[in-house]
């Protein structure tokens, strides 16, 4: 039994977090109790350091402790002052009227406005909710599929960072 638990781990954690998600237990809950489970049941069977579980608050401390993740909540807060100002409406309609004789102009304004804001911020997260919070409602406004508003939305985040850069 314990051959079979070391030889198959990945599947067997795998199947269990698809059991907790199955259960009804939301997605961040879920990885961490499935990861403290199999960090448990890798220490008892050898195949981890029991060292390892003693440097998780050293490592969430330091993960805390990054500046860089300080733009994720300001760069949400701006899309929504912008949305709920009404800023960002005529911004994007402006944008999308210069190219209006394109079919699907607006969206051609939202992939571009993406790729200037991902390409400022640096913070790719940050740009697409702030897009999101932008141009989702414009862009159902005007019609638009969900499906493709919001892959329009997520174009920017998809980008490499290279092509990000050559965008702008």
């Amino acid at each position: 039994m314990t051959q079979f638990l070391i030889a198959n781990m990945a599947p067997i954690m795998f199947a269990s977090l698809v059991v907790f998600l199955l259960s009804g237990f939301p997605i961040a809950f879920a990885l961490a109790a499935n990861g403290l489970l199999f960090a448990f049941v890798g220490i008892e069977l050898g195949l981890l350091p029991s060292a390892l579980l003693q440097a998780l608050p050293s490592r969430l401390f330091g993960i805390i402790e990054n500046d860089t993740l300080l733009a994720i909540p300001f760069f949400t807060f701006m899309g929504l002052i912008l949305e709920r100002s009404g800023m960002a409406e005529d911004l994007l309609d402006t944008i999308g009227q210069l190219f209006g004789p394109i079919r699907g102009g607006l969206a051609y304004a939202v992939i571009f406005v993406g790729a200037l804001l991902a390409a400022t911020t640096g913070v790719v997260a940050a740009s697409v909710i702030s897009m999101g919070l932008i141009s989702l409602p414009l862009m159902l406004k005007y019609k638009y599929d969900k499906r493709l508003a919001s892959g329009v939305i997520a174009l920017p985040a998809r980008l490499p960072r290279s092509s990000r850069r050559r965008w702008c």
